[in-house]
């Protein structure tokens, strides 16, 4: 980039990203490769947090727009990933793990740590360099960092590390040790200050700060709420290394303002340190539906004539431009229970409620066992018979009638209430379908979802004994 304007192409108008002097196909095909590569590493083993991330940037553009790799989090609730292929090929597979993991803790650690008058301070800047990236070395198992034609790629936070100690030690000052140097942003930071000259940022791997890349703190914080909270449940699952990685992002930020406890104490996350509230119920069944069914039930988006930005346009002689806001439609959602056997008042009654906060969803409501039987919220349904999850399906995808007909509806989400126990089937669109698994009578349930190929969205309801907390 040598342009000496602060970006010469939108960096959240993605038609323009992919145009904007691409790279050649093979270089691309090569750089998308590696990032699917890194991203698979990152699910299996080393980090949840990174995985899940981009999980939900649902839109990764390679461009040159950008000189290495950048998260956009837009004023529209949508967030990118930016990368350049030429970038990516150049610092080849661990190279983008570390990118890649770089990018994740950044937008985290942006939305746990930094109050927004830190945000402009280019030695705030560089503490959270030196602590993402320790980070990133320790999880990655790194000495040194990627490097580009021979010359490392971002800030090595041992050399930052000396630069302080010889700085202070010039002065006649002590410094402290480097894994107190490290500890937090604001520990970094504190120490930075105590120098005569704090080094600048000249080559940071999550941004060149000419570029003015967005950030709109609301869809930060809700995208870095979501990947917290199922990195948490994994961690819960057994994943040991979501658990490593949310304690010590728990160490580096609870303690350090209210606002930072708040955000963990409303994720109910006090047990991975080995605390929690006693007057604090945590439904985590409850919390994932919530954040899996925002992203089955998604806005879509229309396109709209912007008046006074068309009419300036129009005034400067250049043509008129769509913009793109707006539900398309109302979102159609499925709720099916498993009336086989007993199924759970509490959980009927919340599943109600839930829907109907929903604004612009039409919820159409099933209860089945071996046929499938419409009713209202309210309504007594019936049951008691054999299960099959194949007569929703059927009936959801329009081969089947009901009592009312044929289903005509498309829907945007299905969620089933069950216990699971019943031959597995494989839905047109699995991505569609939301499994709620009860324990059932004799404490157990078959979360068959969970591990079919492809896998579908799949959580336990605890019905039985102690809520969870």
């Amino acid at each position: 980039m040598t342009d000496d304007r602060p970006y010469v192409v939108d960096l959240t108008d993605r038609r323009a990203l992919l145009s904007w002097q691409p790279a050649a196909a093979e270089v691309v095909a090569e750089a998308e490769r590696l990032k699917e590569a890194a991203l698979l590493d990152f699910g299996l083993t080393e980090s949840a947090v990174a995985s899940w991330l981009y999980a939900k940037c649902h839109h990764q553009l390679p461009t040159t727009a950008v000189p290495t790799a950048a998260v956009v989090a837009s004023g529209d609730g949508s967030c990118l990933l930016l990368y350049n292929p030429e970038f990516f090929v150049g610092i080849g597979l661990e190279g983008v793990k570390f990118v890649l993991f770089h990018e994740a803790r950044h937008l985290i650690q942006r939305h746990l740590h930094a109050e927004p008058e830190l945000r402009d301070d280019p030695v705030h800047r560089l503490a959270t360099e030196v602590t993402i990236n320790h980070v990133a070395m320790v999880r990655l198992d790194r000495r040194e960092l990627p490097e580009l034609n021979g010359e490392p790629v971002g800030v090595h936070p041992r050399e930052i590390y000396r630069a302080y100690r010889d700085d202070l030690a010039g002065q006649g000052l002590q410094s402290v040790e480097y894994r107190e140097f490290v500890a937090t942003d604001q520990s970094v930071y504190t120490e930075l200050r105590r120098m005569r000259r704090p080094p600048v940022v000249h080559d940071c791997v999550h941004l060149d700060q000419s570029l003015e890349v967005p950030l709109d703190q609301e869809t930060v914080d809700r995208i870095t709420s979501s990947i917290l909270l199922n990195s948490l449940l994994a961690a819960r699952r057994g994943h040991r290394g979501a658990e490593q990685e949310l304690r010590d992002l728990m160490e580096r930020t609870v303690g350090s303002s209210e606002r930072i406890s708040r955000i963990w104490g409303q994720l109910g996350a006090g047990q991975l340190r080995g605390r929690t509230d006693a007057t604090r119920r945590v439904e985590w069944w409850q919390r994932w539906l919530v954040d899996v069914l925002a992203s089955r039930l998604s806005e879509g988006e229309r396109l709209v004539y912007p008046k006074k930005r068309g009419a300036l346009l129009a005034a400067l002689g250049q043509p008129p431009l769509l913009s793109r806001r707006g539900p398309v439609r109302q979102r159609v959602l499925v709720v099916a229970y498993d009336t086989s056997g007993s199924m759970p008042t509490r959980v009927v009654d919340w599943l109600t409620e839930l829907v109907g906060r929903i604004d612009g969803v039409v919820a159409h409501w099933l209860s089945f066992d071996g046929t499938v039987m419409p009713f209202r919220p309210g309504e007594r349904v019936y049951g008691g018979g054999g299960t099959s999850f194949q007569v929703v399906a059927d009936y959801v995808e329009g081969r089947t009638a009901g009592p009312g007909g044929l289903f005509a509806e498309d829907p945007d989400a299905v969620i089933v209430v069950t216990d699971g126990h019943a031959p597995p089937i494989t839905p047109a669109e699995p991505d569609k379908w939301i499994w709620l698994i009860t324990d059932g009578g004799d404490g157990s349930g078959d979360d068959w979802p969970e591990h079919h190929r492809p896998p579908m969205a799949c959580h336990r309801v605890t019905t039985t004994g102690a809520v969870p907390r």
